[in-house]
């Protein structure tokens, strides 16, 4: 790509620094073109954890043009957050937190701007966050986060921007009505107009990956999609309206189906190719546990509605394995594929 695409660090006591040095050591062809937006002194000690036999070199950056000047199998990085000093690993702090989120608008809003080409984000610690306080607080993850930065961009109201969350790997994708919310609100959050909108965000941003129609299966919300009413009439009250709608815009989407069986239809497996492109999940862990599933190596997160490309693992900080060295970068790595891919559509 003519323009570079962002790393952010994550949690700097997470693991979110160590897949990435490790992304630079074990892929570099696929890293070629990113810069990572961070720490240089936590990229640094990061880089140590994966030294076979030494430990990469960790460039900065002073701006965006210094990249093509980094020299191979280098970590370049731009420094664009406030640390005293290295933070322990595995340690929930506001110190930590406030570095996360600094990072991630800094790099939405080069994005946004134009002058990088899609977003990539390692995992923040969402009490971490919290615990910042100030305007970081009140963000419950990336998801949020981006969504507002988004909508200042665009001279909008916050709830001018919908996004919605997928989660997908090779074998299956899945979008979600709620994302970041209890349960009990989630239930709540499941209106006629949530998921209509739902449903026209997934065709749009899938179609367009896709490069055609997607085929999108509904799940219901109550055991066996409500049984006819049995146990729960929101299938028949909310969810069949919706798609009802969506199939008059010319959508083709289907159900609601029993959401125990719905996603093994959709699964794409060797010599078997699934029933539909896409899920459409009420909420957040009945969307997000088949997908984990499969593998959470593979799987990548897409934020789907946002003015830009933003992809992250499907994974979190991991906090009981940081600095430990066995972090996997393969989910990293999936998300900075699929980035490029989407960024070029």
């Amino acid at each position: 790509m003519a323009k570079p695409l962002l790393i952010t660090m994550g949690d700097p006591a997470g693991i979110g620094p160590e897949i990435i040095a490790k992304a630079f050591r074990e892929a570099p062809a696929d890293l070629a073109g990113c810069a990572v937006v961070g720490d240089v002194a936590t990229l640094r000690r990061a880089a140590e954890l994966s030294a076979s036999p030494l430990a990469l070199p960790v460039a900065q950056l002073d701006s965006l043009a210094g990249l093509p000047g980094v020299p191979p199998r280098c970590i370049p990085v731009l420094q664009q957050c406030a640390l005293p000093g290295l933070v322990p690993y595995g340690q929930v702090s506001a110190t930590a937190g406030q570095a996360a989120a600094d990072c991630i608008v800094w790099a939405a809003r080069r994005v946004l701007a134009g002058e990088a080409a899609a977003l990539v984000t390692a995992p923040i610690h969402k009490e971490a966050l919290a615990a910042a306080g100030g305007w970081a607080a009140g963000f419950p993850g990336h998801t949020e986060m981006l969504q507002a930065e988004a909508a200042a961009f665009l001279g909008k109201a916050v709830g001018e921007v919908p996004v919605r969350m997928m989660l997908a790997n090779d074998e299956l994708r899945t979008v979600l009505v709620s994302i970041h919310m209890s349960l009990r609100q989630a239930i709540e959050a499941v209106t006629f107009d949530n998921v209509l909108q739902t449903l026209r965000i997934t065709h749009s941003a899938v179609g367009a990956s896709l490069g055609h129609p997607p085929r999108i299966a509904v799940a219901g919300l109550n055991p066996h999609a409500g049984e006819g009413g049995l146990f729960g009439r929101e299938e028949q009250t909310i969810i069949a309206p919706a798609i009802a709608a969506a199939r008059a815009e010319g959508l083709d989407v289907s159900g609601p189906f029993a959401p125990d069986t719905v996603f093994m239809r959709a699964r794409h497996a060797a010599g078997k190719p699934g029933e539909f492109d896409v899920v459409v999940a009420m909420y957040h862990d009945q969307g997000l546990i088949p997908v984990k599933y499969l593998g959470v190596e593979q799987g990548v997160n897409v934020t789907l509605g946002l003015p830009l490309v933003r992809t992250s693992p499907d994974h979190g900080t991991a906090f009981d394995i940081a600095g430990s060295g066995r972090a996997d970068a393969s989910s990293l790595l999936a998300a900075v594929r699929m980035a490029r891919r989407l960024a070029a559509c």
